[in-house]
Order: structure tokens, then C-alpha cells, then sequence
């Protein structure tokens, strides 16, 4: 009786196994912002005691971020903003050929586009090395044709995020539109977002002032930025918001050394 148990308990993990393969991983952030007030995951606590990610301005909307582990990540890369050896993964969103490429370099191993070609929304939701990357699509506008700048492409952006260290690391894209309830649930907690500060081009400076100061993020990256005066950005978002001018492109951050103020890090470039 035994025997036929094992066998049968053995088939159904067969039948199982590809359901199970295809659920979206665990994001720790997610449970980070479901949970009690200042509960963080005994893997979080422990990872975030000694290890630091490094993370560099790259230019327009490209940041590098490097793991403890040697991973590293590429945000709406063009090939255009290159700082170093090429990304282990490169993230992309398709406004415009400054946020993507569709001929990257063989080398990079993982590509992850933040649209897709079917209609439906492109789901990231994947553990590369140390560092977990997911997404959250949000609409853009058309570019092109005779509606190009009204009509709007559902699910043609990405805010990907990424867990590694212990920290929580969000990056906005091409955001076209206000986000909602919806849109801030899925994104949980973050530690750390990069934010296009343009006004123009992705949305008013209102706008994403406003998306800013709900996020409530320790350090505000700027991205975007060559046609907003960063005196009209932090005025708009507020005095709770301290800000730390970098002569560097690059900066190292534990989750132990956030900043106990919201803090905007301008880094060196445009």
C-alpha cells in the first residue's frame, strides 16, 4: 500500500510541477508593505546587515545597479549610456530609441522588455542571480501615426523593480499618467525610485511630484532631467524631502544606512 501511495503521490507532483513553475516568485517587498508595521523578513534583516548595492547614473533614464552578489542591472537601456562592462540584464521601455534597443549586445543575457507584442501585458517576475526583478505595466502614449501624443497604448510601459541587498529598488520608465490604488499596491514598498523629472515628455511635474511624495521612498533618484531646474522639483515636492548633491556618478546604500529623511541624490550627469 505504501509503494502505491509514493507512486501516486510522485505523479501528481508530475502534474503539478509545471502549474507550479509558472507562479510568479516571492516578492519580499510585497510582503514587506502587506505586513505589520516595521515587519521585515528574518532573509531581509540578514541580507540587509552587510551587503550594499552600488548604483550608477548613467545618463537620461539609465541607471546601473550592481548586486553583492555581481549581477548587474540595466535600466531602459539603449546601448546609448554605457558606464563600465555591459549589464547582466538590461530593462527597456519602448517611448522613444533613448529607452531601448532592439539589437542589444549578444552579451547581455537577460533582456527584459517592458511591453509586449501581443496585446497583453508583459509580466517580469523573475529571480536572476541575487536580485529578484518584476514589473508593473502602466499605459503610454503613441508616438507615431496621425493620432500620435492622443491615443494611448494600454500596458506599454514598465515600473520594474528590484529586490537585492535587502532593499527595494523602483524605476518609474516612461510614465505617461497619474498612477492609482491599483498601481501602488503592486508596487509595494520602496527603498529607493528613480523618477523622470522632465515635465514634458513624461508627465507634468505635478504629476509625478505628487507620485513622489505617496511613494515615500528614502532616496529619490532623478532621471529625465534636462529640462526641469531641480530647485522646481524639490520645491513641488515639498520641505519633508532633504536633498544631497554628488560631484560622483556612483554611490554604495545598505538598507542600515537609508537615509532617516526622504533624501533626493543628484548624481553627476544630464
Amino acid at each position: 500500500m505504501s509503494r502505491l501511495l509514493l507512486t501516486a503521490f510522485g505523479f501528481l507532483g508530475w502534474l503539478l510541477a509545471p502549474a507550479l513553475a509558472q507562479q510568479p516568485q516571492r516578492s519580499e517587498c510585497l510582503a514587506m508593505a502587506n505586513g505589520a508595521p516595521r515587519a521585515m523578513p528574518v532573509a531581509f534583516r540578514q541580507a540587509a546587515a552587510a551587503a550594499e548595492v552600488e548604483i550608477t547614473y548613467a545618463g537620461h533614464s539609465t541607471y546601473y545597479v550592481d548586486t553583492p552578489g555581481g549581477l548587474r542591472i540595466a535600466t531602459d537601456y539603449s546601448g546609448a549610456y554605457q558606464v563600465g562592462r555591459l549589464p547582466d540584464v538590461a530593462t527597456m521601455n519602448r517611448a522613444h530609441s533613448t529607452h531601448y534597443t532592439l539589437f542589444p549586445d549578444r552579451r547581455i543575457p537577460h533582456v527584459l522588455h517592458g511591453w509586449s507584442e501581443d496585446g497583453k501585458p508583459a509580466i517580469v517576475s523573475e529571480r536572476i542571480g541575487d536580485a529578484f526583478i518584476r514589473n508593473v505595466t502602466t499605459d503610454i502614449r503613441r508616438y507615431f501615426g496621425d493620432d500620435a501624443g492622443t491615443d494611448m497604448i494600454r500596458d506599454g510601459n514598465s515600473i520594474f523593480i528590484f529586490e537585492a541587498a535587502g532593499l527595494c529598488i523602483g524605476h518609474l520608465g516612461h510614465l505617461h499618467h497619474k498612477l492609482d490604488d491599483s498601481h501602488f499596491a503592486q508596487i509595494g514598498r520602496l527603498d529607493i525610485v528613480m523618477v523622470p523629472i522632465d515635465g514634458t515628455y513624461t508627465m507634468s511635474l505635478d504629476g509625478i511630484s505628487e507620485i513622489t511624495r505617496r511613494l515615500r521612498a528614502s532616496v529619490v533618484l532623478p532621471m529625465h532631467r534636462f529640462a526641469t531646474p531641480l530647485d522646481d522639483f524639490m520645491r513641488r515636492i515639498g520641505q519633508q524631502f532633504e536633498i544631497d548633491q554628488r560631484s560622483g556618478r556612483t554611490f554604495r546604500m545598505s538598507r542600515d544606512a537609508l537615509p532617516s529623511k526622504p533624501t533626493v541624490i543628484i548624481l553627476d550627469g544630464v
